[in-house]
C-alpha cells in the first residue's frame, strides 16, 4: 500500500512542483502542501483535507468527505482541465489513508497535549529551474510543533521534547524514506508532460 501511495504521490508532487518554473527558470519557486489528519471526526467534519499553492498562490483543495479537489485559480482551472485530475484525486486519497494509519499508531508523552491526535503536515518543495533544489516537512500534533523532517538530508529535529518517541518509531518504520520518496518526485518528466497546459496560463495583468 505504501507503495502504491508513493508512486501516486510522486506524480501529485511532480506534477505541481515545475508550474512557475516554466514562467521564470531563473528563480526558485516553491510548492506547499498543508495536510491535516485527524484520528477522529465527526459527522460533517473532514477526517483529511489538503490545500495546495504554488507560489503562495492557491491551486487547489481537497477533502475525505467529498474525495474531490476543487480547483482554485488560473493555475487550478488549467489543471483541472486535463487527464491527470482523476490521478491526482487518486493520489490524495492514497495519501490520506497512509497518513491516517501514522496518525493512529501516535504515541503521546504525557508532556504533549493530550487527546485524540491531530497531525498537521506542511510540506514545502522548492523547485529551480528543473532541478529540486529543497524539501522538507513541518509535523505538528495537536497544534504543537513536534518534528521537522528534512528529505534533502534525510535528518530530522524534534521540535518537541516530548515527541521524541514519535520521532523514533517512524526512524524504525522507514517513514523518512517514504517522505523523502514523496518530496523528491522527478520533476522533469511531469514537465515535459503538462508544460503545453501551463505554457497557456495567462500572466496576471
Amino acid at each position: 500500500a505504501m507503495s502504491l501511495a508513493y508512486h501516486a504521490a510522486h506524480l501529485l508532487l511532480s506534477m505541481l512542483l515545475p508550474v512557475q518554473t516554466w514562467k521564470t527558470l531563473d528563480h526558485t519557486h516553491s510548492l506547499c502542501l498543508d495536510l491535516t489528519v485527524k484520528s477522529q471526526s465527526g459527522p460533517g467534519h473532514p477526517w483529511y483535507e489538503v490545500q495546495a499553492s504554488v507560489g503562495k498562490k492557491p491551486v487547489f483543495q481537497y477533502d475525505s468527505d467529498s474525495s474531490k479537489m476543487k480547483p482554485l485559480g488560473l493555475l487550478g482551472a488549467k489543471v483541472n482541465a486535463t487527464n491527470a485530475w482523476t490521478e491526482l484525486t487518486q493520489t490524495l486519497g492514497e495519501v490520506g489513508q497512509e497518513l491516517r494509519m501514522i496518525v493512529s499508531d501516535i504515541k503521546l508523552e504525557n508532556s504533549v497535549t493530550r487527546g485524540p491526535p491531530t497531525l498537521h503536515i506542511q510540506l514545502s518543495c522548492q523547485c529551480e529551474a528543473e532541478r529540486g533544489t529543497a524539501a522538507s516537512w513541518h509535523f505538528n500534533i495537536n497544534g504543537q510543533p513536534a518534528l521537522l523532517f528534512d528529505a534533502m538530508n534525510m535528518t530530522w529535529t524534534v521540535t518537541s521534547p516530548g515527541t521524541r518517541g514519535v520521532k523514533e518509531e517512524w526512524e524504525n518504520k522507514g517513514l523518512a524514506d517514504y517522505f523523502r520518496r514523496i518530496s523528491m518526485g522527478d520533476c522533469r518528466h511531469w514537465l515535459r508532460e503538462f508544460l503545453e497546459h501551463w505554457e497557456k496560463v495567462p500572466e496576471p495583468p
